[in-house]
């Protein structure tokens, strides 16, 4: 690690050429990248798409006018230097290897990359002492600005109708994906779960007993959520996106819905272990009703009616049983 920071060289002890290399060096790797975002979008939102298609042209541009230029003033050779070969200088973060990003985070990083490219621009321009080069760095810098502001709004090129409808669009993808399973294992986790947990913890009254019978429900019905939303549906025709991430979500959200009533039996006294679980229980079912409301539009009355009521059956009928 050491030997290999000490091989990078210093942004300040470089060369004008070598200044001019690590500008061209790093054109062509933003310009790839804006092109793996546009291929990632095209899919779902053309429109954005086409816009970091029209910033990846731009890059190529501004590669070869860099180009142009070092070979009017040193050569057709251009030195080899990469940004990972300047000590303290920025790296691209490899964000845009990792599948299905999101909308927002690939507007995001790449407001991000027009900043730190802008800003490397700048300060180049000031190390060198030539008119042309200088004045070169400069519109370039002030062209990353434009790529900015644009990667900022997305509306140099997108009207504001279709920005809304894309930005729907991941609004709904999200729910889809991540927001309804993980809904319906909370939901399955917290209100199934309610009637072994009580009725065990009225028939025994032993904290032990129960934390045991709430650990092996709330497991029990995640690996089986899981399993079941993520085997169901593969997400091709539905839409709903990666089986895995749908079972993940469905699988947490179950267990955690489960272990919310079942973890107060850590504490010995089992009424003091009770009352906190019974409490755990109502803001599991009003936190349930909150959610259905803020993202699948349901009426808080009819969501509190279906949660609170239906859980508060639940939890009666487990009572009834465990104590006759």
């Amino acid at each position: 690690m050491f030997s290999a920071l000490s091989n990078r060289r210093r942004f300040r002890d470089l060369s004008e050429q070598e200044v001019l290399a690590l500008a061209i060096s790093s054109e062509e790797d933003d310009a790839r990248i804006y092109r793996s975002f546009a291929a990632r979008l095209a899919p779902d939102y053309p429109a954005t798409a086409a816009v970091f298609d029209r910033m990846a042209e731009e890059e190529d541009s501004h590669r070869q006018r860099l180009i142009d230029l070092h070979q009017a003033r040193f050569g057709a050779t251009i030195p080899l230097i990469r940004r990972e070969h300047v000590a303290g200088w920025y790296a691209r973060r490899p964000v845009w290897l990792a599948s299905n990003l999101s909308l927002a985070a690939i507007r995001t990083e790449a407001s991000a990359m027009e900043h730190q490219a802008a800003e490397f621009y700048r300060r180049a321009a000031e190390r060198t002492q030539d008119a042309a080069t200088r004045k070169l760095l400069g519109d370039l810098a002030a062209a990353e600005e434009v790529h900015e502001a644009k990667a900022d709004e997305m509306t140099g090129a997108i009207d504001a109708e279709t920005r809304a409808e894309e930005d729907h669009a991941e609004r709904r993808q999200f729910i889809l994906t991540w927001v309804q399973p993980g809904l319906a294992g909370l939901m399955d986790g917290s209100v199934s779960t309610l009637a072994p947990i009580f009725a065990t913890a009225f028939a025994t009254k032993d904290s032990a007993t129960t934390l045991t019978v709430g650990l092996a429900a709330a497991i029990g019905a995640g690996i089986s959520m899981g399993f079941t939303e993520a085997a169901h549906d593969d997400g091709v025709l539905s839409g709903r996106g990666s089986p895995l991430k749908r079972g993940l979500a469905s699988g947490i959200m179950t267990t955690i819905g489960g272990l919310g009533h079942a973890l107060p039996y850590l504490i010995a006294d089992f009424w003091t272990a009770t009352v906190i679980a019974i409490l755990v229980v109502f803001i599991e079912l009003w936190a349930i009703a909150w959610i259905q409301n803020r993202y699948m539009e349901t009426p808080f009355v009819r969501a509190v009616f279906q949660v609170v009521v239906g859980g508060a059956l639940v939890f009666a009928a487990g009572a009834l049983i465990g104590g006759g």
